[in-house]
């Protein structure tokens, strides 16, 4: 079987590479040059970084495998970066990761993958893809915590029957045993967990691209009072705690941001805590919803899956009401909603409203 391995140059993708080397297909490997500074700079950190091109081309060696580097940074910027920018602007908390995944990984590697002639699309995330009554599943990986089916969420049929994830089926602690058996350099590397176009904090990558969201504007409590104010909305998220910049003798968190008017919105706990969701774009693994309305639902890359109940689908907004089991206080606005049902992967969309 022919294959085409994405290789970011770390241990996951280079062992998953190497996994299905091992088995006897006819491996290529492939690194997605993706992002670049504005002035032409390369990322020194992240997952796209010169030295990350290096370690997988010397892995790729270490292979005897061929391996390539394809230039995507003008879509990368296109369908990443700039809607990242744009949700700051909208008052919305992104994850970069899964709309990379949506619109440039899957989508530009399993198009390659036809071009080359290749039948499997091979990548380092843990998560497992399952044939079972003749659908495709997606499941979580072996290891529950380093489990990556959350940013997958949007894979469908028709990825899914393209693509392998080799090292979902063992834990990071085997893969990088394997990595030291076969000799590979970057067997003890650490893991990334940076935005890998951002140098620093997001704050400030957001408001050097959009100097609009600086604009200050009044903090309020829930009943409109004026607390104090603030120098932009792309300083804040909803849920956050530190860094309000002002006092009220109690915990308070950000409960909403009206990026119109420039205010930001603080409340109790108990305001904050959300009773169901609004999520929109939701796409469904099998190609349809789910029978049954029960799941779990998790809101964060590395949050604990919480009961929820799918509510009703408005076709004019396409969007579904999703009811927790019990309040949540960790829902935001532009963040993933991904639905599970024990380890299977449901699907998944994007929060655009929370209903308290």
């Amino acid at each position: 079987m022919r294959v085409l391995a994405a290789m970011s140059g770390g241990v996951d993708s280079s062992v998953a590479a190497a996994l299905m080397e091992r088995e006897g297909h006819e491996v290529t490997g492939v690194t997605l040059k993706l992002w670049q500074g504005p002035d032409g700079e390369a990322p020194t950190h992240g997952c796209c970084t010169v030295s990350d091109s290096e370690d997988a081309r010397r892995v790729a060696a270490r292979l005897d495998i061929p391996y390539y580097v394809f230039d995507y940074t003008d879509d990368f910027a296109e369908a990443v970066v700039d809607p990242f920018v744009n949700d700051y602007r909208r008052g919305r908390t992104p994850n970069p990761c899964v709309e990379c995944n949506r619109s440039i990984k899957f989508s530009i590697l399993l198009e390659e993958a036809a071009r080359l002639d290749c039948d499997l699309l091979v990548t380092g995330h843990y998560a497992r893809v399952t044939r079972e009554e003749g659908r495709w599943k997606l499941r979580r990986g072996v290891d529950q915590d380093k489990d990556q089916s959350y940013v997958l969420h949007m894979l469908g049929q028709d990825e899914l029957s393209r693509t392998k994830f080799p090292v979902g089926e063992i834990t990071k602690t085997r893969t990088r045993q394997i990595a030291a058996e076969l000799g590979l350099r970057n067997a003890n590397k650490r893991d990334s967990y940076e935005i890998c176009f951002v140098r620093g904090d997001y704050r400030s990558f957001v408001t050097h691209a959009a100097p609009d969201t600086l604009r200050p504007g009044p903090i309020v409590d829930t009943s409109r009072n004026v607390l104090g104010e603030h120098r932009g909305v792309a300083n804040f998220t909803v849920g956050q705690r530190r860094g309000l910049g002002v006092s009220v003798g109690e915990p308070r968190y950000v409960v909403e941001l009206d990026p119109h008017t420039s205010t930001v919105v603080i409340g109790s706990a108990r305001e904050l805590a959300t009773e169901s969701i609004e999520v929109e774009g939701v796409s469904w693994v099998s190609g349809a919803p789910p029978a049954g309305s029960h799941c779990e639902v998790q809101i964060r890359a590395h949050g604990e899956p919480v009961g929820a109940k799918l509510g009703s689908y408005k076709a004019e907004s396409d969007r579904w009401t999703v009811t927790f089991t019990d309040p949540e206080r960790g829902a935001a606005p532009g963040q993933a909603a991904v639905f599970y049902r024990d380890d299977e992967v449901l699907g998944g969309g994007t929060i655009t409203r929370l209903v308290r």
